[in-house]
């Protein structure tokens, strides 16, 4: 059995085959184009995988998208009802690509595959943002049973999520929810140094550990987040202050 994953249209588009579920290819969309985090469709990605295996695209079973892209409008259109009339710009910047595009993502899909043969037979699954990021971290793993903690800017609704991956399956146990999140936080961060937002997270990374953090101005600052922007709580989740 041919399993085909893909993630597309946000950033560092990717493509991955598998065969009987063991990973047979995989690979970014920016080693063919030369564009950093290439958010294209994966074709050139698409058709290394199927070349390197000696397959064509009629012998895939099943085509897996990486998130849900109903659910993730319900959070955006919520969202944007909740904060009315902020937001308005983005609003109106945003709606036409939905309706035109990621609306009609299995159709979209489904033609950019056509470009390689029949996909007719072929099943398009779309799966949840946060158990894509646990299946990717557990399946590959050497692990029979494990915890599975994933931490990003938000996927449809959930930000953060701890789920217990046992053999085959992985339960989502527990779930911080948007817009309370530690991704969209550093990333809050990564735009105020003057950095591109997921884009440029790596490089604040990369810079943190040239601080002190003994130093009396970082302290400071450590204090100022958690008073004014971070609750952070018992069990470890967070609430972050909307009114910035």
């Amino acid at each position: 059995m041919y399993i085909l994953g893909i993630s597309a249209y946000y950033h560092d588009s990717a493509a991955t085959l598998l065969k009987d579920g063991e990973i047979v290819a995989a690979v970014q969309e920016e080693r063919f184009s030369r564009k950093k985090h290439d958010p294209s469709f994966p074709k050139e990605a698409v058709g290394f995988c199927l070349k390197y295996a000696g397959i064509g695209i009629n012998q895939v079973d099943q085509v897996v998208f990486y998130d849900k892209p109903f659910l993730k409008f319900e959070r955006i259109l919520e969202t944007y009802y909740n904060f009315a009339p902020k937001g308005i710009r983005t609003f109106l910047m945003s709606m036409p690509l939905w309706i035109r595009e990621k609306l009609l993502l299995r159709k979209i899909i489904k033609e950019e595959l056509a470009d390689f043969g029949d996909v007719k037979k072929t099943q398009l699954l779309f799966s949840e943002h946060h158990l894509s990021h646990a299946a990717s971290a557990f399946y590959p793993s050497p692990f029979e049973e494990a915890a599975i903690l994933t931490l990003d800017g938000v996927g449809e609704w959930a930000t953060a999520s701890i789920c217990k991956g046992d053999g085959a399956e992985i339960e989502i146990l527990k779930e911080l929810h948007f817009p309370h999140s530690l991704g969209l936080l550093y990333s809050s961060f990564t735009y105020f140094l003057g950095f591109k937002v997921n884009s440029g997270e790596y490089k604040l990374m990369g810079l943190a550990p040239y601080g002190d953090p003994n130093s009396e101005r970082t302290k400071s600052f450590v204090q100022k987040i958690k008073e004014v922007l971070v609750d952070i709580k018992s069990d470890g989740s967070i609430g972050m202050n909307q009114d910035y």
